[in-house]
């Protein structure tokens, strides 16, 4: 049974389709894939791949933050790349978000992605106990 459903989120611009930046239900919340698009939902196409994997990952931190989570609780994140080639730099900048928190990850290979992004990155967590 689901919780709730965030279509707004503080810091991120409203989604562009019909779907909530995450939703909660059973203990878990579940972000949306998200693009490197900036605060005005701008896509970034234009910035190297380490900044936009940067912004995707700080729009998943805002997304799980509206629904009460950190990193740390994150357990399976799955990444898109336009381009393997562009899975050290990705990790790079991986690492550095996540610092010590290690949850589950698949990184896909893809062709392209929506406004010629090369990264989309989404997420399930565990949510805090109140």
């Amino acid at each position: 049974m689901r919780d709730a459903a965030f279509p707004a989120v503080a810091d991120l611009a409203a989604p562009r389709g019909h779907y909530s930046h995450v939703a909660t239900g059973g203990g878990l919340a579940f972000v949306s894939g998200q693009l490197p698009l900036d605060a005005a939902g701008e896509p970034r196409a234009d910035l190297p791949l380490d900044e936009q994997a940067t912004l995707a990952l700080r729009n998943v931190e805002a997304a799980l933050a509206a629904a009460g989570c950190g990193w740390r609780d994150v357990m399976k994140v799955t990444v898109y790349l336009a381009g393997v080639e562009h899975w050290p730099a990705f990790d790079q900048a991986y690492r550095r978000m996540l610092g010590d928190a290690r949850p589950a990850r698949a990184v896909v290979p893809v062709p392209a992605l929506h406004y010629g992004v090369l990264v989309e990155v989404e997420a399930v967590a565990l949510r805090p106990a109140p």
